[in-house]
């Protein structure tokens, strides 16, 4: 037995060792996430103000800048900022000359998987929405997802009627799905056969937004000509 090696067992880690490396690490990590998000936070905000500025020109026509602005019971403020209690978002859009375009606002509802969330334009002078386009949805692909490209429902958003009633304080008709190819009224929204759901959902979230909106924003459009 006297040729026998005894093999010494390695050394056992320490566990204040494996903690103190694993502490070191996660701080390592923890800086990397900080200096990436810091770093990417002001093209991250970029993107998103140009997507969105495309996205109200698309429903406005011929706008060339645009301001974002508050709602409120008091009047309308700036948009920039916490939202006040009570308020409402919107968009007033300007040719190049600074004269009104017209004016952009977000819209949702539940549809038939999820929200079906909207931006609609509104036309102050003939009181109508005049431009539509869709910010997110999870509708069904080949059916829901119609409320996009369908051409036929998109002429829904062609002088589709908001107006206010005589005390500004709703619309004096409410805008409202029909069965597809019975349209007679200016305030009704002809349904994509097959997915009258998410068709009425696209109805119900501009309804709603305009029902609260515009009796807070009429009665100051004058704050919004010339450049707000």
């Amino acid at each position: 037995m006297s040729g026998t090696q005894v093999i010494a067992a390695p050394a056992r880690t320490s566990s204040v060792a494996m903690i103190r490396t694993l502490g070191l690490v996660a701080t390592v990590c923890g800086i990397l996430l900080v200096l990436t998000y810091e770093n990417t936070l002001e093209a991250i905000n970029a993107n998103k103000r140009i997507a969105l500025e495309r996205a109200v020109f698309k429903v406005i026509p011929g706008a060339a800048t645009m301001k974002s602005f508050y709602a409120t019971p008091a009047g309308l403020v700036p948009g920039e900022g916490p939202m006040p209690e009570g308020a409402m978002k919107f968009y007033a859009a300007y040719d190049g000359q600074g004269g009104l375009k017209g004016l952009a606002a977000e819209a949702g509802a539940m549809g038939y998987a999820d929200m079906v969330r909207v931006l609609y334009g509104y036309d102050p002078a003939t009181e109508t929405v005049n431009g539509y386009g869709v910010v997110s949805h999870r509708e069904t692909p080949g059916i829901g997802d119609k409320i996009i490209f369908d051409q036929a429902f998109l002429k829904n958003f062609k002088a589709l009627d908001v107006r206010l009633n005589p005390g500004k304080t709703g619309l004096v008709n409410p805008v409202v799905v029909v069965k597809h190819g019975t349209k007679q009224r200016g305030w009704e929204i002809d349904a994509i056969a097959g997915a009258t759901v998410t068709s009425r959902a696209v109805a119900k979230g501009i309804n709603d937004s305009a029902q609260k909106l515009l009796p807070l924003l009429v009665p100051h459009l004058e704050q919004l000509q010339a450049g707000g």
